[in-house]
């Protein structure tokens, strides 16, 4: 064998091996916590040294006729692994990687300049753009999203213009799906808004700190994992990330620290000029991610992302994560979804109701609401002091699947009993959300936590009341609750409004320390609640399911109103109830300042 073909034969071969472990890892589950662990590190190894051959003979290999979009691949298979090994593990550290290597693939330009012939080359660069999107979404690089948007946009353009026999339609849903996706995230209509993410110095209350250091209850659980899925019909959404589960997701880690995530332009420049990475280097700093992460944080808990699963594998996938969970620790699981089929594509059901009871002005004030079916309100009602026999807890269900499906699609509240023989801590958002509270009383080893929406939700304008347009109300509570008070109400925040969205957050924080110290003192605390209450992500989600209730509460009156109101079980401190002077107080503080009182009619002290 001649000298020279030795190089490029030894990198084909690297390919081939690395190519062939990739496939073995792609399909793998993204559940469960030693799945395939074992082949990701010899695929990572293969592509590491595959990686480091061709940057030692890059000379040799651009002689034998090595493609630009060729490195650029292998960049993107990279990439591909960190993000898969992100979304199984919910390690930041893999989620920066990948980002690293693609950025990297859209400074240098790897694909960029290959030909507008060769159709198989530009499918790639179309999924490269795809992936990075997801990425920077999910890293909230907002100024990095909408730059990768503007190359697919005109890819796409230009695709279809070079190669008229193929048709391209699956990608332009793909370019409507993230413009619809980024027009209705809030990270992009409200630039000024705090990130979904636990931030240490956001969200760590300085008077409240001392209490939830010395808590400390008889029995005390660590989150360690969390399910999270969404299935309702022509929701938003970006390839398998519903808007509901990418705000619950966020919601769920830590915000890092590092200069990393600072807003800064996409491209960089030096002295004023843009940098040009179209020549021959193909170098990537590996080591970048150790200083964009925050390593005095805590491990995020892990996330199981279910994007429309059919019942069965929800079920498998809430067997494996509940067998895997270590001793002293609790489940999340978020299931958002409809109670029924919607109907066709795109048919919404709304209805008008006006509140009574309050002022007069409230009464002028036209409220909507997202309809379900109108039995299943009298039905679960019956559960709350009765008996419960076997077919309660198989009356009312979640829908998870298409039309006619049948029973097979149904995830009733019987379905979950099986899984309270360990720690859990349920979010249903749903219009049939209540039926799940027959599962107090009927667990099998531990005491269930029960968050469960309204059946129905709240809002001032009838456009906002549509789940397939802004996604859930209450789970933006849960994960943003000014945002969500705001669009409720129908008060438009901009840049414009910055002082007055700084005072209302910090009318939140306050309200939110007192709180937590109410709970830490409280000696009406039900264990279930205590034994989370110093998970810094529960707690949160506690405080703000206090705050969303009082909200709504202030709303509609006493009678009539349980189909909007949220559920916990069980009970939490009468002195947070939504009456309560300190919780009433900080809705009244917070209408007031943002001048939509008339909206609300509050009980005299």
């Amino acid at each position: 064998m001649a000298e020279e073909d030795v190089v490029p034969k030894t990198f084909r071969a690297l390919v081939e091996s690395a190519d062939r472990k990739f496939a073995r890892v792609r399909d793998l589950p993204s559940y469960g916590r030693a799945q395939g662990q074992h082949y990701f590190q010899k695929v990572f190894k293969a592509y590491m040294r595959l990686w480091k051959y061709q940057q030692e003979h890059r000379a040799e290999l651009v002689k034998a006729g090595l493609n630009r979009w060729e490195i650029g691949e292998i960049a993107g298979r990279i990439g591909q692994l960190y993000f898969g090994q992100y979304m199984r593990t919910s390690e930041a550290r893999f989620l920066v990687e990948a980002y690293i290597f693609y950025e990297a693939i859209l400074k240098r330009r790897y694909f960029e300049g290959c030909g507008v012939k060769d159709l198989r080359v530009r499918f790639k660069e179309l999924r490269f753009y795809a992936r990075f999107l997801l990425v920077s979404l999910i890293l909230n690089r907002t100024e990095m999203v909408k730059v990768v948007v503007e190359k697919l946009r005109a890819l796409i353009d230009d695709c279809k213009a070079n190669f008229r026999e193929t048709n391209f339609k699956e990608w332009k849903l793909v370019e409507q799906e993230i413009l619809r996706f980024i027009n209705i995230d809030t990270t992009f209509t409200i630039p000024s808004s705090r990130p979904f993410r636990y931030c240490a110095m956001l969200n760590c209350h300085p008077n409240s700190v001392p209490y939830v250091a010395r808590f400390h209850a008889k029995k005390v659980l660590k989150f360690r994992d969390a399910i999270l899925m969404s299935y309702h019909r022509n929701e938003v959404k970006f390839a398998e990330l519903t808007l509901d589960v990418y705000r619950m997701l966020q919601c769920l880690e830590w915000e890092p620290s590092g200069s990393f995530y600072q807003k800064h332009p996409a491209e960089p420049k030096e002295n004023g000029v843009a940098v040009d990475y179209s020549g021959a280097s193909g170098l990537i700093d590996m080591n970048l991610a150790a200083d964009m992460t925050d390593p005095a944080l805590p491990p995020n808990p892990r996330k199981a992302i279910l994007y429309r699963p059919s019942l069965t594998h929800l079920i498998a996938v809430m067997a494996t994560i509940c067998e895997e969970l270590p001793p002293e620790s609790i489940m999340l699981v978020y299931l958002s979804a409809s109670d029924k089929y919607a109907g066709t594509p795109g048919q919404i059901n709304t209805s008008h109701v006006e509140t009574s009871g309050g002022s007069r002005r409230t009464r002028k004030s036209m409220l909507t609401s997202h309809s379900s079916l109108e039995q299943n309100c009298s039905a679960t009602e019956s559960h709350i002091n009765g008996v419960k026999g076997p077919s309660d807890y198989y009356n009312d269900y979640l829908w998870l699947g298409p039309k006619g499906n049948g029973g097979s699609s149904n995830l009733y509240p019987g379905d979950i009993i099986p899984f309270t023989r360990r720690p859990l801590f349920l979010i249903i958002d749903s219009d049939s959300s209540h039926a799940f509270k027959v599962l107090h009383g009927a667990e099998r080893g531990e005491k269930a936590a029960l968050l469960l929406s309204p059946l129905r939700p709240t809002f001032k304008g009838p456009s906002s009341a549509d789940i397939t347009q802004n996604g859930s109300q209450f789970t933006l509570f849960l994960t943003a609750p000014l945002l969500a008070f705001c669009q409720m109400v129908g008060f438009s925040l901009s840049d414009s409004d910055m002082e007055v969205l700084n005072s209302a957050e910090s009318i939140l924080s306050t309200a939110f320390s007192k709180w937590e110290v109410i709970l830490c003192k409280s000696p009406s605390l039900d264990l279930v609640w205590a034994q989370v209450l110093s998970d810094p992500f529960l707690r949160r989600l506690i405080v703000r399911f206090i705050f969303c209730r009082a909200v709504l509460s202030a709303i509609w009156p006493p009678e009539g109103s349980d189909q909007y109101l949220p559920l916990c079980i069980p009970q939490l401190p009468n002195s947070l109830s939504p009456k309560s002077d300190v919780v009433q107080s900080c809705v009244r503080q917070l209408a007031d300042h943002l001048k939509v009182s008339n909206y609300f009619h509050f009980e005299d002290s």
